[in-house]
């Protein structure tokens, strides 16, 4: 088999909370980019969304541990000794352990020897997803092999990987990408101000794939008295702030009928269903857990009110512009969130959705004005609904990662 130009690290394939991963190598793909897959980890979600039977590419799986495939390691180690770049792919990993001497590290610099190994002669370029353990992947591989690397950073990745090493991933005197690329203002600003060229990195909103998605549904106003149906999407950890909206929802005036409904996963999940009891919430509160993207957009569908509370976790890890946020909008369902990190690149408070500060009675607030004007969730919907489809579709972001990702491969 033809080895493919391009060589894309991911940290797991497929993965439920990176639906932005899957549209946009899907979308990649069928613009003619050819590309194999290898993932740093083995799938974990029982489900999966149609959009990852769409992606064709050969999908490959690296070393998860290295003592679990002691043979495939071992090989690998002593094959890339004769690669031209390995002195100097050794010398930056050796470099790197000395500021960053971990098992996560060293697991880094084996499943890079697998990778630059086991890819095949026709390997032109590599493309990493996250700038963290996926990034570090692709640059000692692409040292090893003596190619170009590239990179797409997103959120976690940004805030919490340590500035020496985002500096030297962004340098050409280090090895570094031969360009970026990231999905936020605030993110491109960030990692602009670290590079040695600002041009080494470039905004690129992931948008929505909007052929993806069902025609928003017709909206009546909701009556006076009827119940206020919310609902969330995402993960149960401390940057998606659901304990300041449980806190919030037991401030609710008794006289409010309300449910609300959290799909996703999390390790904060036993504990936040305790709060939600103690809060003496429980029995207005729906845990659906992990869904696929037709179940999400169901729900949305039927929701009057959607909610993410995001905040900056004691890490520094925060969203970046959560892609709910935009499927939300896509079904005209009105938008409560936070003014943290991109959110307000894509909603402005009081135009396309409501930002509330971190606090319980802040969203509490919040809940009740939607509550008590009918036609202020509409119109805060329509807003956004007419901002995504003007500003933050995929096409545009395709036609340019694919044009830069051309311009690091050699035969295209």
């Amino acid at each position: 088999m033809t080895t493919p130009p391009l060589a894309i690290v991911v940290k797991g394939w497929p993965r439920l909370s990176e639906t932005f991963i899957a549209q946009e190598l899907v979308a990649l793909e069928e613009a003619g980019i050819a590309f194999e897959l290898w993932s740093l980890r083995h799938p974990t979600d029982i489900k999966t969304h149609p959009l990852h039977d769409r992606l064709k590419a050969h999908v490959r799986y690296l070393p998860e541990y290295l003592h679990e495939e002691p043979r495939r390691v071992h090989e690998a180690m002593g094959a890339v000794t004769a690669l031209p770049g390995f002195d100097a792919a050794a010398d930056a990993y050796a470099r790197d352990l000395v500021r960053d001497d971990t098992a996560n590290r060293r697991r880094r610099w084996g499943q890079a020897c697998v990778l630059a190994h086991e890819a095949g002669e026709g390997l032109e370029a590599l493309y990493a997803h996250f700038l963290h353990t996926p990034s570090s992947v692709a640059r000692y591989a692409a040292i090893l092999r003596g190619l170009p690397w590239s990179f797409s950073a997103h959120a976690k990745d940004i805030w919490t990987s340590p500035e020496w090493e985002l500096r030297e991933k962004l340098s050409a005197d280090t090895y570094g990408a031969a360009f970026g690329a990231t999905c936020t203002g605030f993110g491109a600003e960030h990692l602009q101000s670290l590079a040695d060229t600002p041009t080494r990195v470039d905004l690129v909103y992931h948008g929505l794939d909007l052929a993806r998605f069902p025609a928003p549904p017709e909206r009546a106003l909701r009556d006076a008295d009827a119940p206020l149906r919310m609902m969330s999407v995402g993960r149960l950890v401390e940057k998606k702030g659901f304990d300041t909206l449980i806190d919030a929802l037991a401030l609710l005036p008794k006289s409010l009928g309300w449910h609300w409904t959290h799909i996703g996963g999390g390790t904060l999940d036993e504990k936040m269903r305790a709060r939600a009891k103690s809060a003496g919430v429980e029995d207005q509160i729906t845990w659906r857990g992990a869904c696929d993207q037709p179940d999400v957009i169901e729900a949305m569908r039927e929701a009057d009110l959607f909610v993410l509370p995001s905040r900056i976790a004691a890490d520094g890890d925060r969203d970046g512009l959560p892609n709910v946020l935009m499927e939300a909008a896509s079904q005209k369902l009105p938008i409560l969130s936070t003014p943290v990190s991109a959110i307000p690149e894509f909603i402005t408070d009081g135009e396309h959705g409501l930002l509330a500060q971190d606090t319980p009675q802040a969203f509490a607030d919040a809940m009740l004005a939607i509550a008590g004007d009918a036609k202020l969730g509409p119109r805060l919907a329509d807003a956004a609904h007419t901002r995504l489809h003007a500003e933050f579709t995929m096409a545009p972001g395709i036609v340019h990662l694919a044009k830069r990702l051309r311009g690091i491969l050699k035969n295209t």
